[in-house]
């Protein structure tokens, strides 16, 4: 039989519940499909063909036995920062060629327990460090909806092969943006959890009071389920929180009505898109005649400084998390230097990045001695700052509204050589980081035959809100359900 592999991960479960296929005829069609469009998106490093198809198995298993949950059988991809026990992570680094992990890191060991497919592990710019996936070690990863335009970053493998219905479901992670600003520029959902949420153990550092895992999916249903598999406490990551895990869909019946939405005016300032503006205008609108409460008198006045706080905050920790790689223990190793001085420089130099070298040297000077008290701790102090600005607005509102990104995507190449304009990039997202919410990007528009999406901002801990919100949102528009061309 053929499977519709434009169904949502909900749709497949609810049909592999009825036995109208199979998991492994699912993923079987899953991987013929992400093979062949990959020659056109190289959204993935390494396909797991063996691992997805046994796990397909155990879990037509699971199902027979009636003990199947919203994921089982479900094909999800991983960012292959994610460390899995068996298969290379490389974190699209040359520096950690060939290296294969002894351990599952926590979160895919539990879409393992809740019988997820795991079926590759998907492109990224090299140690999450970029806003397009140009910076990989794999070369660059293409839009499925115009193949000369970036999917954005760090995670735009992950968006990629969602939004052009290679799998239904996949992980990515945001230290700055790099879950949402993808979503947005590949029309799909994408949510940053709280910080403490999902267990970062396992995961490549980069900045590590700044990074979360989360979900990218096609609807916010999705999106609940794969956020529920993952969150909780984790014992291995003193940074998660022993909060209870909810049902992430339990607020989906309750519409917008009341729903308090702040609109800071300094988000629709200069920079952002005349296009862009004019989608998320019509997507407040659509949120004000259901009932939503929209007020645009909050300021946000430090969340303007975000963007230089975060790139003196997310250097200074990339450097001192890089510094485990010196090419003696594992991975990239020049063995033929002068020294071992000079090999260890050498490895360094040749097996990172420039991207990723300029954020080391960015962080290295932040933290030297005579500017750390003048870089590094201001930043530090700004950053409470940001932190009580969201407090005070949630206060009296449930969510924030900006846009995720100032523009569509960009054309390939078009920024690449010039970081400040990349960074700009994710200066509508890099304040939730900074401050540590939950944030949600969903679609909200097209310009220019490319998708717009809008971020919701919320409370620690209440994804709920935000899920539901982004639900309900959906049931008024269908800009979720919009498809880039097919590839294969």
């Amino acid at each position: 039989m053929t499977i519709d592999l434009d169904l949502t991960a909900h749709e497949h479960a609810a049909n592999l519940r009825a036995g109208e296929y199979t998991s492994r005829a699912l993923t079987e069609a899953t991987l013929a499909r992400i093979h062949a469009q990959d020659a056109s998106l190289n959204a993935y490093i390494t396909f797991t063909d063996d691992l997805a198809l046994a796990e397909a198995d155990a879990a037509d298993a699971r199902i027979a036995a009636g003990d199947a949950g919203p994921l089982t059988g479900v094909p999800v991809a991983v960012k292959d920062l994610l460390s899995t026990k068996g298969i290379q992570t490389t974190a699209a680094s040359k520096m950690l060629e060939g290296f294969v992990p002894i351990v599952d890191c926590t979160v895919v060991q539990r879409l393992k327990d809740a019988g997820a497919v795991i079926v590759g592990k998907t492109n990224l710019d090299e140690f999450a460090m970029g806003s397009s996936t140009e910076h990989s070690a794999f070369g660059a990863t293409h839009n499925p909806w115009a193949l000369d335009r970036v999917p954005g970053g760090s995670s735009g493998g992950s968006a990629a092969t969602v939004a052009s219905r290679g799998v239904p479901l996949s992980l990515g992670t945001d230290t700055g943006g790099s879950i949402r600003q993808p979503a947005a520029l590949c029309g799909i959902v994408g949510l940053k959890p709280t910080y403490g949420r999902v267990s970062r153990f396992g995961v490549v550092a980069f900045a590590s009071s700044l990074e979360q895992v989360g979900p990218f999916a096609r609807d916010a249903e999705d999106a609940a389920h794969l956020l529920g598999a993952i969150a909780g406490d984790d014992v291995m990551d003193s940074t998660t929180v022993p909060v209870p895990v909810p049902d992430y869909t339990e607020r989906f019946d309750r519409g917008l009505q009341g729903l308090r939405v702040a609109v800071p005016e300094a988000f629709f300032g200069d920079g952002l898109d005349a296009d862009v503006r004019e989608s998320i205008e019509r997507a407040i609108e659509d949120l004000a005649a259901q009932g939503a409460i929209i007020d645009r008198s909050v300021a946000l006045p430090a969340a303007s400084a975000a963007l230089p706080v975060y790139y003196i905050i997310a250097p200074s920790e990339a450097s001192a998390n890089l510094a485990r790689y010196d090419g003696v223990k594992y991975g990239f190793s020049v063995t033929d230097g002068r020294s071992v001085e000079d090999e260890m420089a050498q490895s360094r130099g040749r097996g990172f990045g420039a991207e990723v070298k300029r954020r080391i040297m960015l962080g290295t000077y932040a933290l030297s001695a005579g500017y750390y008290d003048a870089y590094y701790l201001k930043a530090q102090r700004v950053r409470t700052l940001i932190k009580r600005e969201f407090e005070a607005a949630f206060a009296t509102h449930d969510v924030i509204l900006t846009p995720t990104s100032p523009s569509v995507a960009f054309r390939l190449g078009e920024k690449v050589d010039d970081p400040y304009a990349m960074y700009l990039n994710d200066l509508y997202t890099i304040p939730v980081n900074i401050a540590g919410n939950p944030a949600i990007s969903i679609p909200c528009g097209m310009s220019q035959g490319l998708p717009v999406g809008m971020q919701l901002i919320g409370r620690p801990f209440e994804e709920s809100t935000l899920l539901g919100a982004a639900h309900a949102y959906g049931q008024v528009t269908d800009w979720h359900r919009q498809a880039p061309p097919a590839l294969g």
